[in-house]
C-alpha cells in the first residue's frame, strides 16, 4: 500500500521487488511503547534491521528493476516466493485517509459490547489483523477501543510488516498500552488453533481476493476460536461518477468480471462471507463503507482510475482503444477538479458464538 500505486482489487503500474531469502517458518517481531523503533526480520544468515530494509529499498528504486503489475491477492494466495509481488507502501499511504473515512463506525458499538463481555485477560485484547499491509487498520481501530491491546499483524510481505510495526499506534482510546507482534505467512492457512486466545480478527480489502475454500476456512477458524471478525472495505461492484460518461457501465462490468477471475468471488465476496459466517453460527451485520472521492482526493482518484481501467482492459482487450480515450478524459477532469467518484464497499461484522476459551 516508489514508483506507483495499485488500487484495491485492480492491477496497475507498480514495482515488483524480490523478497530477501527467509526462513520457511513465520517470522515474528514485537514492538511496544518504550521498546524502540526497530523491527527485525529474521533471515537465514542475517537480521535485516530497519536501516538494512530501507537501504535495500533505496537500491531497488535506484536500479529500477523488477517493474511489473501488482495484483491484489498476490500477498494472500499461494506460497511466498522470491518474486512475490507486493503492494507499494506509497499506495497504501495514499489510500489510508479514504479508508479511514469510509470504514463503518456504526459497527463499532456492537463490537465494543461483545469485547466488553469477554473474560478479562492480563494483557487485554488480542487482535489478529489479516493481510495487514502497512497497518492502517490498527491505526484506525486501536484508538477507538478501550483497554490494553496486543495486535498480531499478519502479512506475507516482510517489508510491509516492517512498516506496520514501526507505524503502529502506542495507546488505546483510554490511554492503555498497545503492543504489536508481526507474523509472516499465508493468512488463508489460519485455523482455530492459530487463533486460540484471540479476541478479534480484522482485515481490510481482503474478502474479494479470497476463493470459496478460503472464505469458508476463515469463517470456520473464527467460529472455532469463538472470536468476532471485523472485515472492512470489500468491493461490491458499484461505482458512481459525477459527471457520468457513456462508457462507465461497460468499464465497470469488465472490471467486475476481472475481479471474478479464477475462483475469486470478487464483488460477491461479501455475500459469500455473510453466508459462511452464518452457517457457522455467527450473527452477521453489514454496513456500507464507500470511498467518496472529490477534488481533495485527486491523487488517489488518479491512481485508482489507472488501475481500474487497466483491469477492465485486461479482462476485455477489445475495450482498449475506447478505454484509453475514456481514461484520458477522466484524468483531465480529475486534474481540473471536475470529477467526483463514489467507490462502493461494504464492511462486515461477524459475532461468533463465544467458546470456553474466548
Amino acid at each position: 500500500m516508489s514508483t506507483s500505486m495499485t488500487p484495491p482489487g485492480v492491477p496497475g503500474p507498480g514495482t515488483t521487488t524480490a523478497e530477501p531469502e527467509l526462513d520457511e517458518e513465520t517470522t515474528t517481531a514485537s514492538l511496544g511503547r518504550g521498546e524502540g523503533t526497530s523491527t527485525a526480520v529474521r533471515g537465514r544468515d542475517e537480521q535485516m534491521t530497519t536501516g538494512a530494509v530501507a537501504q535495500e529499498q533505496e537500491q531497488e528504486q535506484e536500479q529500477g528493476r523488477d517493474k511489473g503489475t501488482i495484483r491484489l491477492g498476490d500477498r494472500t494466495r499461494g506460497e511466498a516466493t522470491d518474486d512475490t509481488p507486493r503492494y507499494a507502501p506509497e499506495w497504501l499511504e495514499l489510500r489510508e485517509g479514504a479508508d479511514a473515512a469510509a470504514r463503518a463506525a456504526e459497527l463499532l458499538d456492537p463490537l465494543r459490547i461483545r469485547l466488553a463481555n469477554l473474560p478479562r485477560r492480563a494483557n487485554g485484547l488480542v487482535i489478529h489483523d489479516l493481510g495487514c499491509g502497512t497497518g492502517s487498520m490498527g491505526r484506525w481501530l486501536a484508538p477507538r477501543l478501550d483497554g490494553p491491546q496486543h495486535w498480531v499483524l499478519h502479512d506475507r510481505d516482510p517489508y510491509l510488516l516492517h512498516f506496520a510495526a514501526v507505524g503502529s499506534p502506542r495507546s488505546a482510546a483510554d490511554g492503555s498500552r498497545v503492543t504489536v507482534e508481526t507474523q509472516r505467512g499465508d493468512v488463508a492457512r489460519l485455523t482455530a488453533d492459530s487463533l486460540a486466545g484471540a479476541s478479534l480478527v480484522t482485515a481490510s480489502a481482503l474478502l474479494d481476493v479470497l476463493g470459496p475454500d478460503e472464505i469458508e476456512a476463515l469463517a470456520a477458524a473464527c467460529a472455532g476460536a469463538g472470536c468476532p471478525a471485523l472485515l472492512t472495505l470489500s468491493v461490491v461492484g458499484r461505482v458512481e461518477f459525477t459527471p457520468e460518461h457513456p462508457l462507465d457501465d461497460e468499464i465497470t462490468a469488465a472490471f467486475n468480471d476481472h475481479q471474478r477471475r479464477g475462483d475469486l468471488f470478487g464483488p460477491e465476496a461479501i455475500n459469500a462471507a455473510c453466508d459462511a459466517f452464518a452457517r457457522h453460527g455467527a450473527t452477521v451485520r453489514v454496513h456500507p463503507s464507500a470511498w467518496r472521492l472529490g477534488p481533495d482526493e485527486s491523487a488517489l482518484t488518479t491512481e485508482w482510475l489507472r488501475g481500474w481501467v487497466g483491469a477492465a482492459v485486461e479482462q476485455r482487450p477489445e475495450l482498449a482503444a475506447r478505454a484509453d480515450a475514456y481514461l484520458r478524459e477522466r484524468l483531465a477532469a480529475c486534474e481540473a477538479g471536475e470529477l467526483s467518484v463514489v467507490v462502493h464497499h461494504s464492511d462486515l461484522l461477524a459475532l461468533a458464538r463465544p467458546t470456553g476459551g474466548a
